[in-house]
C-alpha cells in the first residue's frame, strides 16, 4: 500500500509516467494537510513543491518586521511602496528534508508559521498588488510542468490549466484541533480557542475577498478529509495523478 511514511508503495511511477509529468494545483481551506500531501506526492513524483502559502506568510512576516504592521493595523502604502524589495525562495535542506523558505537571502521557515503571521496572511493575501506579484512569480515557476502547487486559488488563478485539481476540505474542528496539536509540537503556546478563532476568521477572508477569492475550480475533485488518514489522502491523490501521466505517456 503506497503511503506517506514511506512504507511500500504499489503505485510508483513508471519511466514513461515519470517523463510524461503533469501540474498538480491543490486547493481547499486552512489547516486541510494541503502541504503535507503536497510535499509526499512531489517527492514520490519527483516533481517540484511549491507552498504558496509560505510566499503569504512571507509577506505578512515582512510587513510585521519592517514596522508596516503596528497596533493591530496595516500600512498598505507602505508595504506596497517596498513589495519590489521582497524576493522570496526556496531552498531545500539536506539535514531535514524539506524545503525552507526565504526571505532576501534569509531562512525564515520558523518565523514565518507563528500564530502572529497567521493572524495577518489572509488581510496581506487581500491586498490585490500582493496577490499579483506572487501569482506571477508562481506561474513562471510552473512553466516546465512537472510541478505540485498547493494554496487557495491555483486551480481558478494560478494554474487554470493545470491537469489535475483536488479540493482539499474538513470539518472546522477537525481542521483547527489538527493545527492546535502541530502549534503546540512546535513549542508556541497558545489555545485552542484561539486557533479555532483564528481558522474561522481565515475562513471568512479566504472566501470573501475580492480578488481570487477561495473557491473549487469546476474541474476539481472534492477530497473531504475530516475522517481520513494522511497516508489514505495520499494515496486518492495518487491514484489520480498517475493515471493522467499514464495517459499522457501513451499519447
Amino acid at each position: 500500500m503506497a503511503s506517506i511514511a514511506g512504507r511500500a508503495y504499489i503505485y510508483a511511477p513508471t519511466k514513461d509516467q515519470m517523463s510524461a509529468k503533469i501540474n498538480i494545483a491543490i486547493d481547499g481551506y486552512s489547516s486541510c494537510g494541503k502541504s503535507t500531501v503536497a510535499k509526499a506526492l512531489a517527492r514520490q513524483l519527483n516533481y517540484v513543491y511549491i507552498d504558496t502559502g509560505a510566499m503569504y506568510r512571507a509577506v505578512s512576516l515582512f510587513a510585521l518586521q519592517n514596522g508596516y504592521i503596528k497596533n493591530e493595523e496595516l500600512n498598505k502604502e507602505g508595504l506596497l511602496g517596498h513589495l519590489d524589495g521582497i524576493y522570496i525562495s526556496f531552498r531545500y535542506n539536506s539535514d531535514t528534508g524539506k524545503n525552507e523558505t526565504y526571505i532576501n537571502g534569509k531562512n525564515v521557515e520558523r518565523e514565518i508559521r507563528t500564530m502572529q503571521v497567521s493572524r495577518w496572511v489572509s488581510p496581506i493575501a487581500e491586498i490585490a498588488e500582493v496577490r499579483n506579484k506572487l501569482v506571477r512569480q508562481q506561474q513562471r515557476m510552473a512553466e516546465f510542468k512537472g510541478m505540485v502547487m498547493d494554496g487557495r486559488d491555483i486551480g481558478t488563478v494560478v494554474l487554470p490549466d493545470a491537469e489535475l485539481k483536488i479540493f482539499m476540505t474538513a470539518e472546522p474542528a477537525v481542521r483547527a484541533k489538527r493545527r492546535f496539536e502541530e502549534l503546540k509540537a512546535s513549542g508556541a503556546t497558545t489555545s485552542f480557542e484561539e486557533v479555532m478563532h483564528n481558522l474561522n476568521e481565515r475562513d471568512h477572508i479566504d472566501t470573501h475577498r475580492a480578488v481570487d477569492p477561495l473557491r473549487q475550480a469546476k474541474d476539481a475533485i472534492v477530497l473531504d478529509n475530516t475522517n481520513l488518514t494522511m497516508d489514505e489522502q495520499f494515496q486518492f491523490i495518487l491514484r489520480h495523478a498517475l493515471r493522467l501521466t499514464e495517459r499522457k505517456a501513451e499519447v
